[in-house]
């Protein structure tokens, strides 16, 4: 008895056809799960296993063999959940209806109890699924939002598998998720909480920036401690064009895959702001861990990565920042998957001028000529190269 379900896997921000083939035969009970499987695929077992005969269906103790193709790239993640149950119930027979399964793309986390849990990179999934003429595509109840926004699919929730059983079976009629217009929901009044035109005051930064906007340009604010720098910096993203709807579905894919996306809205509307603590590692940063996510380059595409103090940071964390400042992008290799994600970023930072913050103030500064200078080295040439010198701006 063999099924095959369609479903999707995720490298980087593309999404890639994945078979999931179940054969189940008569044998000493075992379930196996190949196809270069993660932890969290591995342990889908008895995730499926609960949510089957806890939905009421019958789960006889036979060998259970489901294999993940293509098999020689590693899957991740709880996504694949439903589909193996799905080829469960299809293999053993409790799954004829009137609906195809061939003709859909299956995408779901189960709970032990049955219910469908929200997954993430539903976005570029579905993508992916058109791209390769699937129309049909059945995704957690959850993930509702973030699926209404591509057009020329039909896409289907679901909150439990006895629902999806039912309605595969064709017991059960559910309408498409009605196709939200992305256009609708950019560039909306009151949108930011700090705006720019309510700055008083400071000329001669606000104008710099004002620059910097006009050219996407990088800059840097330097002045003393309270001098506005941060708020001069968060105000930055009201002035700047609207996203786009290209825009939007970019950075929206993303902050999906990192699971930092606002499930009421299911789309980025506002251009990215990320403000990383100086302490970020290299890592934070540029993306990486388990499945190479990604990183807050990435997280500020579309939009403005400001580093506060930004001389605090370790001198290794921003050299990191040359090549995705240049290539506008960031590959991630490790030994097993080499991702690449998009980082076209406006890069904003603030600084003191010295040590204690009060050369250049009205209030005596006490560092030496040597400190302010050692200060200042914490930042390399090549780095400050990305910043046009006339946008290195001070703030007083």
């Amino acid at each position: 008895m063999l099924s095959k379900i369609n479903s999707f896997g995720l490298n980087g921000v593309k999404g890639y056809r994945v078979d999931v083939e179940v054969h189940v035969t008569h044998g000493m009970p075992r379930f196996d799960i190949v196809g270069l499987p993660d932890a969290s695929v591995k342990e889908s077992k008895e995730r499926v296993i609960s949510a089957v005969k806890n939905s009421s269906f019958d789960f006889q103790p036979k060998k259970y063999t489901i294999n993940l193709a293509p098999a020689d790239i590693r899957k991740e993640g709880a996504m694949y959940d439903l589909p193996i149950a799905l080829g469960i119930l299809s293999a053993v027979g409790q799954l004829k209806g009137k609906k195809n399964l061939a003709e859909f793309v299956v995408i779901g986390e189960l709970s032990l109890n049955g219910e469908i849990r929200q997954v993430k990179g539903i976005l570029p999934i579905i993508i992916a699924a058109r791209s390769e003429g699937i129309k049909n595509i059945i995704v957690p109840k959850g993930n509702e939002n973030e699926a209404s926004f591509i057009e020329g699919v039909s896409v289907f929730a679901f909150a439990h598998l006895c629902e999806v059983v039912e309605f595969l079976k064709g017991n059960l009629s559910i309408e498409a998720i009605e196709t939200r217009d992305i256009a609708l929901y950019l560039g909306e009044e009151g949108k930011y909480r700090e705006d720019f035109k309510f700055v008083k005051g400071q000329v001669f930064a606000k104008r710099a920036i004002e620059v910097a906007a006009a050219g996407s340009h990088n800059i840097i604010l330097i002045g003393p401690p309270g001098g506005g720098k941060t708020m001069l910096a968060k105000c930055l993203p009201s002035i700047l064009p609207d996203l786009t709807v290209s825009e939007a579905l970019e950075t929206t894919k993303i902050h999906s895959i990192a699971g930092a996306l606002d499930d009421e809205v299911g789309i980025v509307t506002v251009r990215p702001f990320r403000t990383p603590h100086h302490t970020a590692s290299k890592f934070s940063l540029t993306g990486g861990g388990i499945g190479a996510k990604p990183g807050e380059v990435s997280l500020a595409h579309n939009g403005v990565l400001f580093l506060d103090e930004m001389p605090e940071y370790p001198r290794s964390v921003l050299e990191i920042l040359r090549q995705p400042i240049e290539d506008n992008k960031i590959t991630i290799s490790r030994a097993a998957i080499s991702v690449e994600y998009p980082a076209n970023f406006m890069l904003v930072a603030s600084m003191n001028p010295c040590p204690c913050g009060n050369k250049g103030s009205k209030t005596e500064c006490v560092c030496t000529p040597m400190l302010v200078q050692r200060y200042l080295s914490r930042l390399s040439g090549p780095l400050l190269e990305s910043v046009d010198p006339y946008l290195q701006s001070s703030v007083c």
